[in-house]
């Protein structure tokens, strides 16, 4: 069992941070996009069930934006206290990202206020839904802003480190490493694709309570939907992702697939258990699928374990966190295809209590999806808190009063999980669907 040392216990206190800020920067980034084609399906159909679905999504946004506001906070301060040696390299080269981050954050917030007090200001309805447009973008550019700083951490670029000293800082190469294109690609479209979900969910749930109206129905047919498009797109991504841990990464690969020997035309192993000689048991082994996966070539040359050092190895149990992510990923990709088929020849499977209770479980899974693939990102590049450049026990403060920080910001998180969940519970059980209809109709 690893010692609970200052760097064991930043790593801990760093990953209960990130863990619980990640559920509200994925709905952060992902729900701006179904409130602005709800409400521009609403207009062009001039159908009020959409619009006042952008209206209620938009409530609840709101509420997690300002739990994502704090919990981000967070974050920045305990890169500075919990990790000062890896800041003073990071700080000077990924600093443009950083502050990019912080603009387009702003950039967002600044529309969101101008949206949520203009409705109903104009007389033409799109000229408030193009104010939803910025905050769209200022969300998803947030989103890659900081995903180039996790970029650039598994592939650190644009700098040199002599004796040291951090000379040849090029910001812009550090910025657009190997790792970003994939990584933040995959990182917005999950985002877009749990968020649909997540609100699937919740509309399934209401109509197996209250029963299928007219408004609920549009919900989930319009989530559902927007969820396939974002299913097929991160699944694509997913695979050059696995292209790209390959050709850089390839220790990360063996040990998230327990390929321990170089070969070629590699096995893919689902599931599974290690016995004390690391052999596979209980495994399922798809023939040559770990080639495909690396290199699209059946007969590939896949590199193992055995071609690294042991104190360079991340740990094996990241393998089941990546046959987690991708398990619900499929799953999600086949409840989302299934959906279309039956709306489109059996309308009223669709809307059957076992199918929505399979939505139901959609969100949360989805939600844990996000969680298995980040701990499968950061985990699988241990040793290194920038790979091949310095460890992450080397970037880790000393201080002994990490403990007593884990305390407190623990306490904190339980405190901001209560009060959203309660505020976001009662916002919408004061207020129905359908006292907001009597209302627009008196």
């Amino acid at each position: 069992m690893p010692e609970l040392d200052s760097a064991m216990l930043s790593r801990l206190l760093t990953s209960m941070t990130l863990g619980f800020h990640i559920i509200f920067a994925t709905l952060g980034v992902g729900v701006p996009l179904l409130i602005s084609g709800a409400e521009w399906i609403g207009i062009r159909r001039n159908d009020e069930h959409y619009r006042l679905l952008a209206r209620r999504w938009t409530r609840g946004f709101v509420v997690t934006v300002a739990v994502g506001v704090v919990t981000g906070t967070c974050i920045g301060l305990q890169l500075s206290l919990l990790w000062p040696s890896f800041m003073e390299v990071a700080g000077q080269v990924i600093g443009l990202p950083l502050f990019l981050e912080t603009f387009a954050f702003f950039f967002e917030a600044i529309f969101l206020g101008i949206y949520l007090y203009t409705w109903d200001r104009f007389k033409n309805p799109y000229y408030h839904w193009l104010i939803s447009v910025p905050v769209v973008i200022g969300s998803t550019l947030s989103a890659f802003f900081i995903s180039t700083v996790n970029a650039f951490m598994n592939s650190p670029k644009g700098f040199k480190l002599e004796d040291g000293q951090i000379t040849e800082i090029q910001p812009l190469v550090a910025m657009f490493n190997p790792a970003t294109p994939t990584k933040a690609s995959h990182v917005i479209s999950s985002a877009y694709l749990t968020s649909a979900f997540v609100l699937a969910a919740l509309t399934a749930f209401l109509i197996l309570k209250k029963g299928p109206s007219a408004y609920y129905k549009k919900a989930l047919h319009f989530t559902m939907v927007t969820a396939f498009v974002f299913a097929i797109s991160t699944a694509v991504i997913g695979d050059f992702s696995g292209k790209y841990l390959a050709e850089y990464q390839p220790e990360k690969l063996a040990a998230a697939e327990w390929h321990f020997e170089t070969e070629k035309g590699a096995d893919l192993i689902v599931g599974g258990v290690l016995d004390e000689n690391n052999e596979v048991k209980y495994g399922l082994r798809l023939p040559n699928f770990l080639s495909i996966l690396a290199h699209g070539n059946p007969n590939a040359e896949v590199i193992g374990l055995e071609e690294f050092p042991e104190d360079e190895r991340a740990p094996l149990f990241i393998h089941y966190l990546f046959d987690a992510m991708v398990g619900i990923g499929m799953f999600l990709a086949a409840l989302s295809t299934v959906y279309l088929i039956l709306s489109k020849w059996k309308k009223a499977w669709s809307l059957s209590k076992l199918f929505l209770w399979a939505i139901v479980i959609s969100g949360p899974l989805a939600m844990l999806a996000i969680e298995f693939g980040w701990i499968f990102s950061e985990v699988g590049r241990q040793p290194w808190i920038l790979w091949h450049v310095m460890e992450t026990k080397d970037g880790a403060t000393t201080s002994e009063h990490v403990g007593s920080m884990f305390i407190l910001f623990f306490a904190l998180y339980v405190v901001l999980g209560w009060i959203c969940t309660t505020v976001l519970l009662k916002m919408f059980r004061n207020n129905p669907v359908e006292t907001e209809f009597e209302q627009m109709d008196r």
